[in-house]
Order: C-alpha cells, then sequence, then structure tokens
C-alpha cells in the first residue's frame, strides 16, 4: 500500500435517542464490511446518545462500556475510530471525542465550544485543550461541530493535515455546515471531514446529514444525497497535499498569533 494513502470511512446514519446500548449495536453492524478495508472510520458527535443534555443520566465514564467496545471494534477492524461520546470525568461532565488505534491507543479532544444555543454550556465542562493526533504518519486536528464555526481554533499553524468534525448539525442550518467544512479546508490547506447524522432526534430536530469530504482545494470528494444514510470511504493523498502546500505556500504569509484557552 502506498504509506501516503490514507483511506477514511464516512459512516452517517440514525442515531436511537438516548440508548447506548442500541447504538453500539447498530455500529457494529454497519462496520463489519470495513474490516481491513480502510484506516479510520468517523462516527457522528455523541454517537451513543444523540445530542442531549442530560448527562447526569447518560454520560459513561471514561473507561466505560463504549471504551471498551471501540477498542475491540478497532482491533478487528484493524482500523482506527473517532466520534464523541457523553462523559463523566472529575470535574464534571465533557463532550469527549475519542480516538482508539488498532493497537488499542486511545486518545480524545474535548469539545472546546459548547453549543449556548442548546445549552450545552449548562450541563458540559468546556475543553481546554487544541489537541492533534497522530497517526500512519497523518498529523490529524480533532473537531466536534460547533468548533467549526471558529477559524482562529482550527487555524492551521503547518502543524495538520486533516481535520475531522463529529457533529450533530440540525438540517435548519446545514448551507452553514456545508460552506464553513468547505472554507475551512481552503483557508488551511488540509483535508476536512464532517460527519454528522441523519433522522429525528428525541427533541424533534431533523438532521440532512451532508456529511462531507473535502480535499485541500475546497473540492467535494464525497457529497451523498440529503438525508440518507450512508458509508463511504475516500483516499487521501498526503504526497499530494504536501505537493500542493509546496506549490502555493499561502501558509507562510499566515499571520502568527497566539491562542489563549
Amino acid at each position: 500500500m502506498n504509506n501516503s494513502i490514507l483511506r477514511v470511512s464516512l459512516v452517517q446514519t440514525e442515531l436511537t435517542w438516548q440508548n447506548a446500548a442500541a447504538n453500539r449495536a447498530r455500529f457494529t453492524a454497519l462496520l463489519k464490511p470495513l474490516a481491513n478495508h480502510t484506516d479510520l472510520i468517523v462516527l457522528p458527535e455523541m454517537f451513543t446518545t444523540g445530542f442531549m443534555m442530560q448527562p447526569e443520566a447518560y454520560a459513561e465514564a471514561f473507561e466505560g462500556e463504549t471504551l471498551t467496545w471501540l477498542i475491540q471494534e478497532a482491533r478487528q477492524l484493524n482500523a482506527a475510530i473517532a466520534g464523541s461520546v457523553a462523559m463523566k470525568v472529575a470535574q464534571g461532565f465533557v463532550n469527549r471525542l475519542l480516538f482508539v488505534t488498532p493497537e488499542g491507543d486511545v486518545d480524545y479532544y474535548d469539545k472546546r465550544h459548547l453549543f449556548r444555543m442548546g445549552n450545552e454550556q449548562q450541563h458540559y465542562q468546556a475543553g481546554t485543550e487544541r489537541k492533534l493526533f497522530n497517526y500512519r504518519g497523518w498529523r490529524i486536528l480533532p473537531q466536534v461541530c460547533y468548533d467549526l464555526r471558529f477559524p482562529v481554533f482550527m487555524r492551521n499553524r503547518n502543524d495538520y493535515d486533516l481535520a475531522i468534525v463529529v457533529a450533530n448539525w440540525p438540517a435548519a442550518r446545514r448551507l452553514a455546515w456545508r460552506t464553513l467544512l468547505q472554507a475551512r479546508a481552503i483557508e488551511n490547506q488540509s483535508y476536512v471531514v464532517g460527519v454528522n447524522r441523519v433522522g429525528k432526534d428525541g427533541n424533534g430536530l431533523e438532521y440532512s446529514g451532508d456529511s462531507l469530504t473535502i480535499n485541500f482545494r475546497g473540492e467535494l470528494m464525497i457529497d451523498q444525497s440529503i438525508g440518507e444514510a450512508f458509508m463511504e470511504t475516500a483516499r487521501l493523498d498526503l504526497a499530494t497535499l504536501q505537493t500542493f502546500r509546496k506549490q502555493f505556500p499561502a501558509w507562510q504569509d499566515s499571520d502568527t498569533f497566539e491562542l489563549k484557552l
């Protein structure tokens, strides 16, 4: 296999409201065909519950059933898996993106920007770190939903090649979702993968999906029909990205700044 290629699989589906066991079973069945055919699987935000504001009742401990499940699935599928889960930690509750490799390595990122219009900040603690994951030669920036609206936080300081954004982004704002994903790819000269859900949640919100894979020119690599569940894999090429950055080195003219969290 070409070492510069990363196969990334988007998994867009409905979620069973506040039922972790049912959602894990759903994904176990969905992911089986991907075994040994992909490198990274990206699931939606809060993929075990849907985007809910009752963490006291439904959040898991970090080393709980979902992390155990992710480690097992990643090993069996021979692929890393990423997606966020409501979790209970020492300081309260967080919306935590987990990144688990086939070797059993676990990393995480806690959502920095909590969705004020949904009162997320009243139920969860904001993350305090901008994190990067290194996987199979790729530098990956993890982001969760509302983070997408904050370009300074996502600014590529020549430190990542791929941004992954997991979301429960309502259909009413699908234009913003699609536009911002493409903008982040263009301005950061990076691949961007955004994975959203479809269906209706327990609060009656509709989700259109619009999960996308976008290259560093802002071109759509994966873009399926609105509102339909799907699973599709894109081949991202690091060598091509690096060549593009050398030929069009806009990053060299970016403004320097210090990000204070």
